[in-house]
């Protein structure tokens, strides 16, 4: 649990994205968001998320594929915005009627690496002989716990950064690199998906 909460993707993406552009509290308050989504992942996967996915595949690899689009569209907005040397701002703005939190929750409630998480890597971790309930409670403190640190390290790391965001070189490059990284990301999730 400690290396997927660690290892960068969408969710530990968008929290640098969140902290750079919109601060300390916006990055905390989308931490909070992708970890309520991931109460509702920990809830399916105690309402038998695994046995749906078998029985309902195409319902899970559209979600994988939705997922894998949103953070292609976030890529591409990062090139265009380094391309027209707009204020990093703009790759990340929040629309209208918008909150960090709503959009962390929608971030982490697409993301395919959650998705992977309940689907392949937790169930064999299960011990089908002793009660679901307890375990799953168990894993749920440790994932969260685990993830609240190494989202929040990345957020409050974007929002430290956000000072040579006022240099315009610096601003171009770093949408430069965001969007390859997110677009590399997309890529693997639409070919697994």
């Amino acid at each position: 649990m400690a290396v997927m909460a660690a290892t960068p993707g969408p969710a530990n993406i968008f929290a640098i994205a969140m902290g750079l552009n919109r601060g300390k509290r916006a990055a905390l308050s989308g931490v909070i968001g992708m970890n309520c989504a991931t109460l509702v992942w920990f809830a399916a996967a105690a309402l038998g998320l695994g046995a749906l996915i078998v029985a309902f595949p195409l319902a899970f690899r559209i979600l994988a594929v939705a997922g894998g689009l949103y953070v292609a569209w976030l890529g591409i907005k990062a090139i265009r915005a380094g391309l027209r040397g707009d204020s990093a701002a703009s790759v990340t703005a929040r629309p209208a009627g918008r909150t960090a939190f709503g959009d962390g929750f929608l971030v982490q409630a697409t993301n395919p690496k959650a998705v992977l998480f309940f689907t392949v890597v937790l169930p064999p971790f299960l011990d089908t002989a002793r009660p679901l309930g307890p375990q799953l409670t168990m894993f749920a403190v440790a994932a969260i716990g685990m993830d609240v640190i190494a989202m929040s390290s990345y957020g409050l790391g974007g929002a430290a950064l956000s000072a040579r965001m006022a240099q315009a070189t610096f601003r171009r490059n770093f949408s430069f690199v965001v969007g390859a990284l997110l677009l590399s990301a997309a890529a693997l999730i639409l070919w697994r998906g």
